[in-house]
């Protein structure tokens, strides 16, 4: 899928498929560029989650800038109330892309909010700071925190450039706050134990950060 809405129970549906479940609730519209990942997380649904075949988040190619805009021009927008980029990989693997593609979306709909679901490693990635290639195009950022230190948090995402990739990520999140209005830091509940959580909230209160638990899923 390159385009598909979230359901209760964890469940992921072609946005077609979501409108004949519930043709007026306003939900968000995640876009699906890309199933590489530069983290390998214990507790990630890439490893866990079943998926039917038309329902599946992993993608037989990546599609072209020009397939994702074709199916946004096509997308039902009286039932849109957010556009996330997310999916089964890492959106800021393909930063050229995912970044003219947010500018279309403000193009096309500037009342539309624009997300970006991250990891955070960007700039790692890149070997050079992006935030501000997301400026007046992104709204929020949410960037998987996972952990209060850089040892858990690799042993947790096992994240391909080592200790380093916690302070990267922090930085990361601290150039966003600087021209994104709305930058959080998530974690989730089930792998996390309270302690931990605690730990995150004092990280993210220095930073003047906001942090979100996310709910784990296992199916």
């Amino acid at each position: 899928m390159i385009v598909y809405a979230t359901h209760a129970g964890g469940k992921y549906l072609p946005f077609s498929e979501s409108l004949k479940i519930d043709p007026t609730t306003p939900r968000s519209l995640y876009v699906n560029l890309t199933n590489r990942c530069n983290c390998d997380c214990v507790f990630c649904l890439r490893q866990k989650k079943s998926m039917t075949a038309e329902a599946s988040l992993w993608l037989e190619r990546e599609p072209t800038v020009d397939e994702v805009k074709a199916e946004l021009d096509a997308a039902p927008w009286q039932v849109v109330n957010e556009v996330v980029f997310c999916g089964f990989g890492e959106p800021t693997i393909r930063l050229a892309e995912l970044v003219e593609l947010l500018a279309y979306v403000k193009q096309i709909r500037p009342n539309i909010p624009t997300r970006l679901n991250t990891n955070g490693l960007g700039e790692l990635l890149h070997g050079r700071e992006i935030a501000t290639d997301f400026k007046d195009i992104l709204d929020t950022v949410s960037i998987s925190l996972n952990a209060a230190t850089a040892e858990k948090y690799f042993k947790l995402t096992r994240a391909a450039y080592g200790l380093q990739s916690f302070d990267a990520m922090l930085t990361f999140a601290e150039h966003m706050k600087l021209v994104v209005p709305h930058v959080v830091l998530t974690i989730v509940d089930h792998v996390t134990p309270p302690e931990e959580i605690a730990a995150c909230r004092r990280i993210c209160s220095e930073r003047d950060l906001t942090l979100r638990i996310r709910p784990y899923e296992d199916s």
